[in-house]
């Protein structure tokens, strides 16, 4: 599921009823056909029964408490929460004037309905994905028209919290302290600072508003063109346009020793985290002091983020860019011998198959591998869409064709070994292992971009490659290659039962280490062949942070096409003998 739209509230109604006893005493004035006033609109009514404003709904003249019930009780499903969404920003834009302690609590009720760390997630499923940002732009502009009773103010619901202080240039340094719910585990804090030095800056008195969402961060993240997260409470400040900047403490979730962290501001046209208006201050294992610049127009939230749990290292972009390129050159000279020596080593059904196969495997690598770097040169250099669009399909493609093709050498393996008196023709071959090696990949790229690719969720940011954080369309990448690299385990498992028995007239001193050696250059020769070092992917999940982990992997599967060179072609006797034949016949040749 992408998105739904479902929804069980009539927000029209909602809002014409609150907007209808806002302009209650003006027609009341007017006669008596204004002290009962039925609900006219384009919306259903509410429950079914039409609306009638008088002095029984006088109260939503004055804090909007009228339309609580019915939203409360409304589940937090994604249609709703859009439609929830929606009403807060017609609030905001047209019933914003004189926000009182009673509009506020009113409004800070509805929205902290709908940011509840327990149905944060049903955020994902909401078709408009810039509505968390609506969401804060509207809260932002109504909080910031708050009234002050006796100079301060403080709103807090478990999940948004407003407080408000009335300040001049004599006002020592002002401070607002949050301490909110996160998740059912504990509490979250947050601290905002306005220097005594900006203060100084006011040419009369004035008002800060100070706002804290602890869950928001998580459903502003994804709007991130890098993988990072949120670690910290969103803090919004509306402040005088004199105040030039604010220092803000944040405590981290995440609270990780190594766990680096960079203070930005959400830029509100563009919709993003910016690190251009925040610097870190102070950093400790367990919060960040940031100190922000504050535009009105353009930044009044902050928060902290948390790199990518995947390490940075320029070690690992070296290891790919010399792997790549040795692995491709591999693949050119394994595919140049394979064409010397294909007539001498195919001579029998069962070589045939398994040349056959390492010749694909090759192939379809060498491809994928010209294709990644393609790839890269098109993100960084044209940053043409389309061409993105056909580099990923041609890529996915190739290394799913990668794995089915070494699914069926180990296919063929298991045939070899097990079934050794049914015997297959060539041409019942050529067919499973096309429709395998090239056909299986061919229907599952196809059904992704076609799936994925209208709604604009077939690529992700920052890379030629498949979406994962909207629409997860890596699974279809991720699913069928760990599923090959789990039933290849299976055959070099059956290959080490097999192949480790010793032979009849061993003696007992030999027994051990010819079992040894003969299970060892298996596991060796077949490793790299079927895939399984890709299976190390599985180690930087577990520990996604250590960087060793990040080199084995990128060490393993950068140097593939060389692996597959010299355990494939190189250390096979035969197509080595008829190798070093054909070398020296041709100089000898060119010789005379």
């Amino acid at each position: 599921m992408l998105s739904d739209a479902c929804a069980s509230l009539d927000v029209q109604s909602l809002f014409q009823r609150i907007s209808q006893s806002e302009r209650l005493p003006c027609s009341a004035g007017h006669g008596a056909a204004g002290a009962h006033l039925p609900f006219v609109g384009g919306g259903k009514q509410g429950h079914g029964k039409p609306e009638h404003f008088g002095a029984g709904n006088h109260s939503c003249q004055a804090d909007f408490s009228c339309i609580i019930p019915d939203i409360l009780s409304s589940p937090a499903i994604p249609g709703n929460i859009a439609d929830i969404v929606e009403l807060l920003k017609k609030i905001s834009l047209l019933l914003s004037e004189n926000v009182t302690r009673g509009k506020m609590q009113s409004y800070s009720r509805i929205a902290n309905h709908i940011l509840n760390s327990s149905i944060i997630s049903n955020w994902a499923f909401v078709k408009d994905k810039n509505a968390g940002s609506m969401l804060l732009d509207s809260v932002n502009l109504f909080a910031g028209k708050l009234l002050l009773r006796n100079g301060s103010e403080s709103i807090q619901e478990p999940f948004i919290a407003t407080k408000g202080y009335s300040i001049h240039r004599n006002t020592s340094a002002k401070s607002f302290d949050f301490s909110m719910e996160f998740n059912s585990t504990g509490n979250i804090t947050g601290h905002v600072v306005i220097p005594e030095d900006e203060l100084l800056r006011l040419p009369r008195a004035s008002k800060a508003i100070s706002v804290a969402f602890p869950t928001l961060g998580a459903i502003l993240e994804s709007t991130q063109p890098e993988p990072a997260f949120v670690n910290g409470m969103v803090l919004s400040v509306s402040l005088p346009e004199e105040l030039q900047s604010v220092l803000l403490t944040f405590e981290k979730l995440n609270k990780l020793e190594q766990a680096g962290a960079q203070c930005v501001g959400w830029h509100s046209a563009e919709r993003r985290w910016d690190p251009a208006p925040c610097a870190v201050r102070a950093h400790t294992t367990s919060a960040v002091v940031c100190v922000c610049a504050h535009r009105r127009r353009s930044y009044r939230s902050f928060s902290i983020l948390m790199a990518p749990a995947a390490p940075r290292s320029a070690l690992l972009g070296y290891i790919t860019q010399v792997g790549l390129g040795l692995s491709i050159l591999s693949l050119l000279l394994c595919l140049l011998i394979e064409a010397v020596v294909w007539h001498h080593v195919t001579k029998t059904e069962i070589t045939y198959m398994r040349h056959f196969c390492l010749v694909n495997i090759a192939a379809s690598l060498l491809v994928a591998d010209v294709l990644f770097i393609l790839a890269a040169i098109v993100h960084n250099t044209t940053l043409n869409y389309q061409l993105c669009v056909a580099a990923t399909f041609f890529l996915h493609f190739f290394y799913l064709a990668l794995f089915f093709w070494m699914f069926t050498l180990g296919l063929l393996i298991l045939y070899g070994l097990l079934l050794i008196f049914f015997k297959i023709t060539r041409s019942v071959f050529l067919a499973a292992a096309f429709s395998i090696g090239y056909g299986c990949p061919l229907v599952i790229s196809v059904l992704t971009v076609a799936i994925t690719e209208p709604k604009n969720g077939y690529l992700r940011s920052g890379a030629c490659w498949l979406n994962w954080y909207e629409t997860k369309a890596l699974l279809a990448f991720v699913v069928p290659a760990l599923s090959i690299v789990v039933m290849n385990l299976i055959v070099v498992v059956v290959v080490v039962v097999k192949t480790g028995r010793s032979s009849v007239g061993e003696g007992f001193k030999s027994q051990d280490l010819s079992s040894m050696i003969r299970v060892s250059k298996n596991v060796a020769l077949l490793t790299p062949l079927l895939g399984l070092t890709w299976g190390f992917g599985l180690a930087t999940i577990i520990d996604s942070r250590s960087l060793a982990f990040h080199v084995v992997f990128a060490l393993l599967n950068a140097f593939q096409g060389f692996f597959i060179l010299l355990f494939g072609t190189l250390l096979d006797r035969k197509v080595l003998i008829l190798n070093y034949m054909h070398i020296f016949y041709t100089l000898r040749n060119w010789s005379l």
